[in-house]
């Protein structure tokens, strides 16, 4: 790679917001916010609003539709045709 072209890439803690639960990676993103980190260093901190730990796929709580209620809703909302097949 050629020098002086590439971003600073380094060591940063993403925090999940809302569960609180945080991992160490490394990546090219500043922050202010600064975090001490169980080694004992500190490390630039970015706070997410989705990770791994509160995505509803990741979690298994994924809302299940109504398929069924959800087209009769249609059907109840605009109407059948008759005669159409």
């Amino acid at each position: 790679m050629k020098p002086g072209i590439h971003p600073d890439y380094h060591p940063v803690v993403f925090q999940d917001s809302a569960t609180g639960d945080a991992f160490l990676t490394r990546s090219t993103i500043t922050s202010e916010r600064t975090v001490r980190w169980s080694d004992g260093n500190t490390y630039p901190l970015v706070v997410v609003e989705v990770s791994a730990w509160s995505h509803p796929f990741w979690t298994g709580t994924r809302r299940i539709m109504d398929s069924a209620g959800q087209v009769e809703k249609f059907h109840r909302r605009y109407g059948t045709r008759e005669g159409r097949r």
